[in-house]
């Protein structure tokens, strides 16, 4: 385990790293969730053993600390991470961003272009303002007050799955409140439009199951590889890993 201080309360951000060759591949979880949990698998799988790996988790999320006075903006997460590449001296990383790690990763790219040098974003969250659901707009709904004191981060445990919740109560409250809050308010540009000018090779993964992804040609013409994942919802490194690997390794989906 290793760590870096972010903000200016002396905090750290902390990350497990797998020794290994080439550019970095740095993974990001998203919302309540925990790199590690998510992604270990993923790059144990032969196709990408043997790589630098570093699963990262952000502020308030995980074994990184918490603190009461940082923001959670997903441009306060962005600055975060660009500290743990920093003091890994890992510039030029390939970012594997799942969901809001995906959206923290797109701002990371903007920000520090000299610190990212391809994306892979899983159902990265791209607009602000997204449709009522049990993730960020829910737990968004609440004031952070009654989330964190009146039962809302209670009511949010018991709503989500439980692959979900295993995650999300390590979580700290006042932090997933203010990163849901951050995910609504988005960025100005939005973190789509911010994808789009990007000149980066960009991966986006839809899962199957989730729907059709909004403005998918307009990704597409600005030169993001749109990948719909056959048989996954969400959690698509869970769902079809297989097709997961494939896409981090920058192969063709498996057929079978």
């Amino acid at each position: 385990m290793r760590q870096a201080e972010f903000g200016t309360e002396g905090a750290q951000i902390r990350w497990t790293e797998a020794e290994g060759r080439g550019p970095a591949r740095v993974y990001v979880h998203g919302l309540g969730s925990a790199s590690s949990v998510y992604h270990a698998h993923i790059a144990a799988d032969a196709t990408l053993a043997g790589r630098r790996s570093l699963f990262v988790d952000l502020p308030g999320h995980g074994i990184s600390d918490r603190p009461a006075a940082f923001g959670y903006a997903l441009e306060e997460h962005a600055d975060a991470l660009a500290a743990v590449l920093d003091a890994a001296g890992a510039a030029g990383a390939e970012i594997v961003g799942h969901s809001m790690g995906g959206a923290v990763a797109i701002v990371l790219a903007t920000r520090r272009p000299d610190l990212v040098s391809r994306l892979v974003l899983a159902e990265a969250n791209l607009d602000p303002n997204p449709p009522r659901t049990a993730g960020s707009s829910g737990i968004a709904s609440y004031t952070e007050r009654d989330f964190v004191r009146g039962g809302g981060f209670t009511e949010t445990l018991e709503r989500v799955g439980h692959i979900w919740r295993a995650t999300m109560r390590l979580a700290d409250p006042t932090a997933l409140h203010r990163s849901a809050a951050g995910l609504i308010r988005g960025t100005d540009p939005t973190m789509r439009r911010q994808l789009m000018d990007l000149t980066i090779p960009r991966t986006y993964l839809m899962g199957e199951l989730s729907g059709a992804l909004q403005g998918c040609a307009e990704l597409a013409a600005s030169g993001v590889d749109v990948v719909t994942v056959a048989g996954a919802g969400h959690n698509i490194m869970f769902d079809n890993p297989a097709a997961f690997v494939a896409a981090v390794a920058g192969q063709p989906a498996p057929t079978s």
